[in-house]
Parts: structure tokens; C-alpha cells; sequence
């Protein structure tokens, strides 16, 4: 199994073998309530993905990630796979930019580039999570790594 550590903030881990890109506009998010109680999660969430059909995997470490995923986002199957390998290609661009700026961009939320090459087939699950944990991240951390807003 192909494995690359990849820290996400401060706390979050992923573990994964992917690329992307993207230039972001400034709009504000619309945070609602139940989503900040579960950004203010204070114990570990650790999502590992898995797969046998697959060599990759995906570990997300990082407090209230996995409530998010199960009670705020959408559901697996909402999207198609070649939506989430699109935006994931974008997220990650713009996210190792990030990573090669640390002056201008916060060290602690962008540790590590990730490596996501789009000529590979990663599967639903590890696009779905990759997808969703980009998600978070923009929301919790008021970031942009796309031209669109990250909605829910």
C-alpha cells in the first residue's frame, strides 16, 4: 500500500497519494451554529479509508471531522466521482501552493504538499473523504482553496 504522511492544520493527518489547483475569490461562508458546536469538538476524530481494490488510503486525524462527515455533509453517492476528482485536483493545487508560502499563508494549517496525481483512479471513498475534509477545512478555518464556495 502507497502511503504519503500528510499533515491538515495542527491535528489532521492524511495518508494519501494525490495534485491540484486553483485561485480563490473572497466571499464570506455562511457558518451555522450546529456546524461551529462541531468544530469546537475538543476530542481526536480519526477517519481511516481503506480499500482492498485500491492501494491508497486516506487517515484524517483531526477533533470533530468524523461528527461533521456523518451529520453535516452530504451523503456518499450525492456526488458523482469525476465532481469530487475535479475539485479535489483543484484543492490540492491550491493547497501545495500554500505549502510553498509559508510567509503568507499559516504554516500550521499548510504543513505538508499532498500528492494526487489525476491519472489515477483512487476510488469513490478516498475522493468522497478527500473532498469532504477540504470541505471542512475551508469552513472551519475560513479558508479558500477554490473559486467557489465550500457549501454543505
Amino acid at each position: 500500500m502507497k502511503k504519503l504522511l500528510v499533515p491538515m492544520g495542527a491535528v489532521a493527518f492524511f495518508i494519501l497519494c494525490a495534485a491540484s489547483s486553483c485561485t480563490a475569490s473572497k466571499k464570506a461562508l455562511d457558518v451555522k451554529d450546529q456546524e461551529k458546536t462541531v468544530f469546537q469538538e475538543q476530542e481526536g476524530d480519526t477517519v481511516k479509508i481503506a480499500s482492498d481494490s485500491t492501494e491508497y488510503e486516506i487517515i484524517i486525524i483531526e477533533p470533530g471531522f468524523n461528527t461533521w462527515l456523518a451529520s453535516i455533509a452530504k451523503p456518499e453517492g450525492y456526488y458523482s466521482q469525476s465532481y469530487l476528482e475535479n475539485r479535489n485536483q483543484t484543492y490540492v493545487i491550491n493547497w501545495n501552493q500554500r505549502v510553498t508560502q509559508p510567509l503568507r499563508y499559516n504554516p500550521d494549517l499548510y504543513e505538508m504538499r499532498i500528492d494526487y496525481n489525476a491519472n489515477i483512479d483512487y476510488g469513490y471513498e478516498v475522493n468522497y473523504k478527500l473532498y469532504n475534509y477540504f470541505v471542512y477545512f475551508q469552513r472551519k478555518y475560513n479558508q479558500r482553496l477554490g473559486p467557489w464556495l465550500p457549501r454543505i
